[in-house]
């Protein structure tokens, strides 16, 4: 059986990159303004306080990993006030030691590993569109064992380290993304993975793209009438059964067109249309441009 979750992410091949070790002592703050990519906190030691552009101010400590699909403006601060340092992530680049906030001396109270997912193939948006704003995930035994790998890979910078936390990337992305589908999250692809009888058809969606599904069908796999089956997908996904189909389907047909230089009937074979030139307008439609456009283009 396909696992959405995996499918999800050996697609966009993730890579950590960008990142920094960021510590504080007494009272300090840091500002960074809206990055718009994939951004991540991983909390080593100690805790702080994370206040996200939108949402209620948390406290983050040790072992608590944190994504922000979009990374909009957020403040890193210890739990009293102080006046914020300003950092523009676009502008500041990654992988250049630790960066020390408040007293310069002694112990932190707070280190973490902060910094950005990048994406060797496939658009990000496509990701952050069936993710809750931000993912905060606390208590996980496992991911505490992943953030402690990736923290003395950064430290350590022992060879092989660029493929390791490349590996380390995805299987925090996939953890962190499996423990925010049993929690509560607002309408997405985690949501419904998180329902017993959506996960039935989204697997099954994701295992046999090429077929000719229907509403009927997939409800049938979900053993809910058509009806119940509809309106509980469209509430806990976000969209209709059919549109994410679509958009799936997309996605990997913008994969096989550009990555494995497939020829255009072919491509529409695999992601269940019955003509290229079926499949042609589908995609034209929904992507902007002609398939044979977009495998030329970069």
């Amino acid at each position: 059986m396909s696992d959405p979750l995996t499918e999800v992410v050996r697609l966009l091949q993730p890579r950590a990159v960008l990142a920094n070790i960021i510590s504080g002592k007494g009272n300090w703050a840091v500002r960074y303004s809206e990055y718009g990519h994939p951004g991540f906190c991983i909390v080593l030691e100690g805790s702080c306080l994370l206040a996200v552009d939108g949402q209620e101010p948390i406290a983050i400590s040790a072992g608590d990993f944190v994504l922000l699909p979009t990374t909009p403006g957020f403040t890193l601060s210890s739990f009293a006030p102080a006046p914020p340092v300003f950092i523009d992530p676009k502008l500041v680049p990654g992988g250049q030691g630790e960066r020390r906030h408040g007293e310069p001396n002694g112990e932190p109270d707070m280190r973490s590993l902060g910094g950005a997912f990048m994406f060797d193939r496939a658009d990000p948006g496509f990701l952050v569109s069936w993710l809750p704003r931000m993912v905060h995930v606390q208590g996980s035994a496992r991911l505490a064992q992943l953030v402690q790998m990736v923290g003395e890979e950064y430290e350590d910078q022992k060879p092989g380290s660029e493929y390791m936390l490349s590996r380390l990337a995805g299987m925090l992305l996939i953890e962190a993304m499996r423990s925010a589908a049993a929690g509560s999250t607002p309408p997405g692809l985690l949501r419904g993975l998180g329902d017993e009888r959506l996960a039935l058809a989204l697997k099954q969606m994701h295992a046999h793209i090429d077929r000719a599904w229907t509403v009927g069908d997939l409800a049938a796999v979900a053993a809910l009438s058509r009806s119940a089956f509809y309106d509980r997908f469209t509430r806990m996904v976000g969209v209709a059964p059919m549109e994410y189909l679509l958009g799936w389907r997309m996605e990997i047909a913008k994969q096989l067109l550009r990555h494995e230089a497939l020829p255009v009937a072919e491509v529409a074979e695999r992601v269940g249309y019955g003509s290229a030139s079926t499949f042609s307008v589908a995609f034209s439609r929904r992507v902007g441009q002609s398939p044979s456009r977009y495998a030329r283009s970069d």
